[in-house]
């Protein structure tokens, strides 16, 4: 049994990926998200979590709400490009990074907590609908019912390379790991052994048949505002 498969058999996460379901339901059902302080409440259409490359990602426009979708004549945003060192990120950025980072290697819950954004900046977690608590929910999503494996592949997420999504637009955002902005059939060798560090030789054959990196990814704004930490597409 795979990694995903054993994170799909916990009481939170949905049944296993359909790879062709998925398609369908992606392409007309925006991600929903939840307040801390508010549950089953869905922030506008989202196109801040960058989708899996066979699909075509929402084109955004609108530099006061980055979650809009735009008009049939809205301008191309720029392509997604391999970001380099680590020491090369803004500030806030690495900043951001490091802290759910270390709250990740001290298996440390609440101090992820204050990272987690809020209302309308509430991290997304989920492409569907997260009730309760936002920290339960991220425990609920690993294998273990300590929730120590789901840290694990956070860290493990944040260790790898990024990419930067719509460098240069008012909708930059860095992405972890950079797979997600990568052809799964290109990746050399060494790329693969990164690769699987975080999944099995089994989901990237699955990922490689669907045509794109699927397992979790994290989302960091160009002012270290924390703006998702999901799987699936």
């Amino acid at each position: 049994m795979t990694l995903r498969a054993r994170l799909c058999g916990t009481s939170a996460w949905p049944p296993r990926l359909l790879l062709q379901s998925a398609v369908l339901v992606s392409a007309f059902l925006p991600p929903l998200a939840a307040t801390a302080q508010s549950p089953d409440i869905a922030p506008p259409p989202s196109g801040i979590v960058p989708l899996p490359e066979p699909f075509k990602r929402p084109l955004l426009i609108d530099p006061e709400n980055p979650l809009a979708m735009p008009g049939r004549d809205g301008p191309l945003t720029a392509e997604p490009v391999i970001g380099g060192a680590v020491e090369d990120l803004p500030v806030p950025v690495q900043r951001m990074r490091d802290m759910i980072m270390q709250a990740a290697r001290d298996a440390d819950y609440e101090a992820l907590r204050p990272l987690l954004g809020t209302g309308a900046g509430a991290t997304q977690l989920s492409f569907g609908v997260m009730d309760g608590d936002p920290i339960e929910f991220i425990r609920s999503l690993s294998g273990d019912p300590e929730g120590f494996e789901i840290l694990a592949i956070l860290l493990e997420v944040l260790e790898a390379h990024h990419a930067v999504f719509d460098p240069g637009t008012p909708n930059e955002i860095y992405v972890w790991p950079y797979f997600v902005a990568t052809s799964l059939d290109d990746l050399t060798p060494k790329q693969r052994v990164e690769l699987f560090k975080l999944v099995t030789s089994g989901d990237y054959e699955e990922m490689r048949m669907f045509g794109a990196y699927v397992f979790y990814r994290v989302g960091i704004t160009p002012d270290g505002r924390w703006r998702f930490f999901v799987a699936g597409d």
